[in-house]
């Protein structure tokens, strides 16, 4: 250890004096205290040394030629704030006392002749006083700036958990877009299915799409949740496509025309339709509907002559969709109905071959909603512009879909319909949003 090291350990004090023999008697009593003693004759050479001496306490005496006490430790303190200052003398100059308590800030006033353990308890005092300040101004200065380190992290980890969060934000958003994309091109993948049959003859044309919002509507009038209501609007759209495989002479008859053996052979399309849907895993659900839409409230329905709740709620709901439209498509009878008979016939058969809550409750959700207008407006090809939004299905004149309600037109979709319109040498029909009320359609 240098001298210089085992001097910050135990401290040093500066005595000032231009008596020499006052020097020495102080070296000689602060030999055992441990500290490191340093003299000067005045008051420049002390600066001169504190300039380079690393000095805990300064005593001075007040009587010294050049520069007297006082003005020594006023410089003291302007210069070297951080060491203490104790003045020693001999003379009872009450005006130099209180300058140097004023001026230089003295922490103690000692006079001559001193007693031994004063003068040694007051330099040992404030020895432990600077480093006590001087440990406080090092804890400040430490806790400041640890502060603002952590005031910086903190700064810098809510600026990282915000662009995360944006990042999870957007990544989230994305993924909802690409689900719904996901959703909505599978549901357009389940009507061109269904538009499979539906091309096989004219007059089915649109059937599989009514019963399905028609068994959506009641589905949600007696209260079946998200899942439930999309399986059966799902099983509206697919309920036919055991069909396929019947011949067209068959699709074209009514039913209660059929022969014993025309019956036979069509009552298999709902078990050929669960058959045709199993192997898709996203349609479980639905074609156990499928299966079971022709079973009836008493028993006398097909394929499995279920009874009563035995049968599936959703197949429930959607017989009596299925046959509403079949009514007024004369596919049950020999004319159609319109739909105040068809919903008589449905209430007459309310405990027989549907079930009597649900009956009712579809005889009423339709007659409320009967004579109200067709959402939007309807507009021809050439008068359509991008941003229109369909609000129903466009079905083409042979019976299959050409655009799902709620497509968004574009350019393209403008042109293609108008090439189609010259080609077919038809008039198409689009029903869109109303524009807002002021604006040109």
């Amino acid at each position: 250890m240098t001298q210089a090291d085992s001097a910050a350990d135990v401290g040093t004090v500066l005595f000032v004096d231009d008596e020499p023999n006052i020097l020495n008697a102080l070296k000689r009593l602060f030999r055992p205290s441990g500290l490191c003693v340093l003299t000067a004759p005045d008051g420049h050479s002390a600066l001169a040394l504190l300039a380079t001496e690393a000095v805990d306490v300064v005593v001075s005496d007040m009587r010294m030629p050049q520069m007297d006490g006082a003005t020594f430790l006023k410089t003291v303190r302007e210069r070297h704030p951080q060491v203490e200052r104790i003045l020693l003398t001999g003379f009872a100059d009450m005006a130099s006392a209180v300058s140097a308590v004023n001026e230089g800030g003295i922490s103690r006033y000692l006079n001559k002749p001193w007693q031994d353990y004063d003068i040694l308890t007051a330099v040992k005092d404030a020895v432990e006083r600077g480093r006590l300040q001087v440990e406080v101004a090092r804890l400040h200065a430490l806790t400041a700036e640890q502060n603002a380190q952590l005031k910086a992290m903190n700064a810098e980890l809510e600026a990282r958990v915000q662009a995360r969060t944006r990042d999870l934000q957007m990544a989230i958003g994305k993924i909802k877009e690409a689900n719904e994309a996901l959703k909505q091109n599978f549901l357009t993948t389940v009507r061109v299915f269904s538009d499979l049959v539906e091309m096989r003859s004219g007059h089915m044309a649109g059937h599989s799409r009514r019963v399905a919002q028609h068994a959506r509507a009641l589905a949600k009038v007696v209260g079946l949740d998200e899942t439930a209501t999309q399986n059966v609007m799902l099983a509206g759209l697919l309920h036919d496509i055991g069909k396929i495989g019947l011949s067209d002479e068959l699709l074209a008859k009514p039913y209660n025309t059929f022969k014993p053996e025309e019956r036979s052979i069509y009552i298999r399309h709902a078990e050929r339709g669960e058959a045709a849907l199993t192997a898709v895993s996203q349609l479980k659900a639905v074609y156990k509907l499928v299966r079971h839409h022709h079973e009836m409230w008493d028993g006398s329905g097909f394929p499995d002559g279920l009874v009563g709740l035995a049968i599936p709620l959703g197949a429930q709901i959607l017989a009596i969709a299925n046959d509403y439209d079949g009514l007024m498509q004369g596919q049950l009878t020999a004319r159609p109905l319109p739909s105040r008979e068809a919903l008589v016939y449905i209430s007459q058969n309310a405990g027989k071959r549907y079930n009597p809550e649900l009956a009712n409750a579809f005889v009423r959700m339709t007659s409320e909603a009967a004579g109200k207008a067709t959402p939007g407006i309807a507009l021809r090809p050439g008068m359509l512009k991008q941003g229109m939004r369909l609000v129903l299905d466009l079905i083409h004149p042979d019976g299959y879909l050409l655009l799902p309600k709620g497509h968004v037109c574009d350019e393209d979709t403008i042109v293609q319909l108008r090439r189609l319109e010259t080609s077919s040498g038809r008039h198409i029909t689009v029903q869109v949003e109303a524009p807002p009320r002021g604006s040109a359609p």
